[in-house]
């Protein structure tokens, strides 16, 4: 961010919490961003390029950040910075599974900050949409007379809780929808096939213009490895995109909608899942 974007931001910050009649409004609940934590330093870059987003997008709503692991600073600790003020935890996660069920639910409990829990950013239809122009980014094209020999291979992290394993397909089916051509899910670790199965299985069926589109959150470890086994083209994770700032406000707002008892309802669910 520039020096006079940040101050435009500061200046609507301020805006913000102050009412037509100019009485102060009261600060709305923190957004509290859970990332999974990378030893890849570009995921905690681009984290932190998608939180100036989500600022530039809602100024006066603090932004914060808090990891389920090998990254600074952790989620318990992020939570007993707001001591008992009211946050709104918005996973970067992708699909529902044990960071969702358990992790997050656990951390929140124990905090005395008094917390929602919105859903995991996936699946939805702004995902699709990023994916979509990373595809583009990557030298994607329309296939025209090639589409019957065209096909994409969704690459995500992976997980043994079947309601993941929902998720991405559901994702799979969406993007399907957006090119036109088979979009098959992959895993890099917890789940079949990897990559390079589903490239096979591609090809097995006439598909050999087949690009990867990484159903990642930041680069890291898995990313990289699932763009190395793309026989071409191999998109950039999903990052900062505006669309996953968009999306972030949007888990917000859900969650601060939802009833008090849609909300305990929720937390139950969680908890025996």
């Amino acid at each position: 961010m520039t020096a006079s974007n940040r101050i435009t931001s500061q200046l609507g910050s301020q805006l913000a919490l102050v009412s037509v009649d100019g009485t102060r409004r009261p600060a709305p609940p923190a957004l509290v961003l859970v990332g999974h934590g990378s030893r890849d330093p570009r995921a905690l870059s681009t984290v932190r390029a998608l939180m100036e987003r989500i600022r530039e997008l809602r100024p006066g709503l603090p932004v914060h950040l808090g990891h389920i692991e090998l990254n600074e600073p952790l989620l318990p600790d992020t939570l007993a910075a707001l001591g008992t003020g009211d946050a709104v935890l918005v996973p970067l996660l992708l699909s529902r599974g044990h960071h969702v069920k358990r992790d997050i639910p656990e951390a929140a409990a124990a905090a005395s900050a008094r917390s929602r829990i919105a859903a995991p950013l996936g699946p939805h239809p702004l995902l699709v949409e990023t994916l979509y122009e990373r595809l583009v980014e990557a030298g994607w094209r329309t296939p025209g007379a090639d589409r019957r020999a065209s096909g994409v291979v969704l690459a995500a992290a992976g997980s043994r809780d079947p309601d993941a394993g929902v998720d991405t397909r559901r994702t799979a089916e969406l993007l399907a929808e957006r090119l036109g051509v088979p979009v098959v899910p992959a895993y890099a670790s917890a789940a079949a096939p990897t990559v390079a199965d589903a490239v096979r299985a591609l090809a097995a069926r006439g598909r050999h213009r087949v690009a990867v589109a990484s159903y990642f959150t930041a680069p890291g470890r898995f990313s990289t490895e699932c763009a190395a086994a793309a026989p071409g083209i191999a998109a950039a994770p999903l990052g900062a995109h505006p669309a996953m700032a968009r999306l972030a406000l949007h888990r917000y707002d859900q969650a601060l909608a939802a009833p008090a008892h849609e909300e305990r309802t929720a937390e139950r669910t969680l908890a025996s899942a």
